[in-house]
């Protein structure tokens, strides 16, 4: 039986590409799905950010501080704002620094960027984001000292699962006589669904199902993490629970192999909703410096990255890279190849310790897909996708057929690319910032610009994968390879998907 999903999605109405890896699907920019509700296209959540960019002082500097004709302070005066009472450093001791705004702002000096300090001094009306939470200010040796303690044979399980927002995660621990050699030995257990969005309170108890096991990197071995299902109080998956359907699909299109690789964008704010490392009425310099970026006046948290990078190791997530993003603060890791239903479950459990490792450091981790409005990128997952066939010689002509069908059902995916029906990507996908627009399919390769990028290589080298540049940060990535491989391997169309359960 065919099941209709209800998303929010756009127009289904497009006219079928070329057949070749360049097409371009368009339809005009202000038409909205009646499905709607009106002025979606435009819609933004309200951020705290600031409007502008690239060194633009946040508005309470604009001025007479910001007009022409107001003399801009040495570095001799900057110090003594903040109160050397005298120049402890030559300005020769700076070079490539030039004058500095006292309102916040920065300009460069010939041949010179200022902006790749911005971040390091304190000016007037002006402090550097490090809010970070209490509890990373406690006594970590002292913990140690009880973290030391032999557990007795003893084994600390941690369940953790999906909640209610479909974003969130969740964890729980008991202990266990022995320690659990496979995930058979874990035994199901069960959670309060009021209290996590899940269910009402006079019928509360949801199912937490055991699906896979990783070492635990916080409390070490024998302990255990491990990722559950959600199912409701009569057996039935949750609402959030998409790895039930994502599983059918897979165990459908085994035989074809699909692997997946996902990146995963995301953004370190302080406690209090800033970025980190960012000033707290201003900006950084503009985008340019940080990508891939060395130093401490181009990267932000890097300590946080390499813990989160070696917990993941050390559990046995299939993490593959990590780097600096185009915005400061913001940051990716890669996790895969992954066959079938264990990208998913993957990317969960390294999005788990992420949130965790930025516990303990007294930061947050948000997969917002555009943090902060103006002139910064935004936050996607982009998702690397390959069956056997694209893999061998020849593969390159298979690719193409898969781009050919993914053409043909742009607004199904967009729909399921973010947790709110393509509303959150709606801010991301503006055809800027190394995005395609939300109401345009493309393809291209090496083109960053596009829906569906095909490497370089992979052109030259005939056979291969492609990625699909459009998941949001946020996204599920059950959604996401579901739906890439009931498009690709399972031969779907439009906005219906079939119920394989009840054939």
């Amino acid at each position: 039986m065919l099941q209709l999903h209800t998303c929010l999605c756009l127009p289904s109405t497009q006219t079928a590409p070329a057949p070749s890896h360049k097409h371009k699907t368009t339809r005009p920019k202000n038409e909205t799905c009646s499905k709607l509700p009106a002025g979606w296209a435009g819609t933004n959540r309200k951020l705290r950010s600031y409007p502008g960019g690239g060194g633009t002082p946040h508005p309470s500097a604009a001025g007479p501080e910001r007009g022409e004709g107001r003399r801009e302070p040495t570095l001799c005066r900057l110090l003594h704002q903040l109160g050397s009472g005298r120049p402890t450093l030559p300005p020769a001791a700076l070079p490539g620094w030039g004058a500095i705004r006292g309102g916040g702002g920065c300009s460069r000096a010939a041949g010179g960027e200022l902006h790749r300090g911005a971040g390091l001094l304190r000016g007037r009306g002006r402090s550097i984001n490090m809010s970070v939470s209490h509890s990373s200010k406690l006594n970590k040796v002292v913990r140690d000292q009880y973290m030391r303690l032999p557990q007795g044979g003893k084994v600390l399980v941690t369940y953790v699962w999906i909640d209610g927002s479909g974003e969130g995660v969740r964890c729980k621990t008991r202990t266990m006589d022995q320690e659990p050699k496979c995930i058979e030995d874990v035994p199901e257990w069960n959670f309060d669904g009021s209290s996590t969005d899940q269910a009402e309170g006079s019928n509360s108890d949801m199912f937490l199902i055991p699906v896979r096991m990783f070492r635990d990197p916080f409390c070490l071995d024998p302990n255990k993490l491990v990722l559950c299902e959600v199912l409701k109080y009569n057996r039935k998956h949750a609402e959030t629970n998409l790895r039930n359907t994502c599983k059918k699909a897979m165990d459908l299109v085994k035989d074809s192999h699909p692997w997946f690789g996902m990146e995963q964008e995301y953004t370190l704010l302080g406690i209090n909703g800033h970025p980190y490392g960012w000033p707290d009425n201003g900006f950084p310099g503009p985008q340019g410096p940080y990508y891939c970026g060395v130093g401490a006046d181009k990267v932000y948290g890097r300590d946080i990255v390499e813990s989160h990078y070696k917990a993941c190791i050390y559990a046995g997530v299939k993490i593959c890279g990590t780097n600096a993003e185009v915005m400061p603060s913001q940051w990716e890791f890669q996790v895969g190849p992954c066959e079938g239903i264990e990208m998913g479950d993957h990317l969960w459990m390294a999005r788990f310790i992420l949130h965790r490792v930025c516990e303990d450091f007294g930061v947050v981790a948000t997969l917002d897909p555009k943090p902060m409005t103006g002139n910064w990128n935004g936050a996607g997952c982009h998702t690397n996708y390959s069956t056997e066939d694209m893999r061998k010689e020849g593969g390159l002509k298979c690719i193409e057929a898969a781009i050919e069908k993914l053409s043909k059902r742009h607004d199904y995916h967009i729909c399921v690319y973010d947790p709110r029906g393509g509303r959150d990507n709606s801010r991301r996908l503006t055809g800027h910032h190394e995005t395609s627009s939300i109401f345009e399919f493309s393809a291209g390769v090496a083109n960053r610009g596009a829906s569906i990028r095909i490497p370089r290589q992979v052109g030259q080298d005939g056979c291969g994968y492609f990625e699909d540049r459009r998941p949001a940060a946020n996204c599920d990535p059950y959604a996401v390879t579901e739906a890439i491989v009931r498009t690709t391997c399972l031969n779907e169309t439009g906005m219906q998907t079939m119920d394989y359960a009840d054939k």
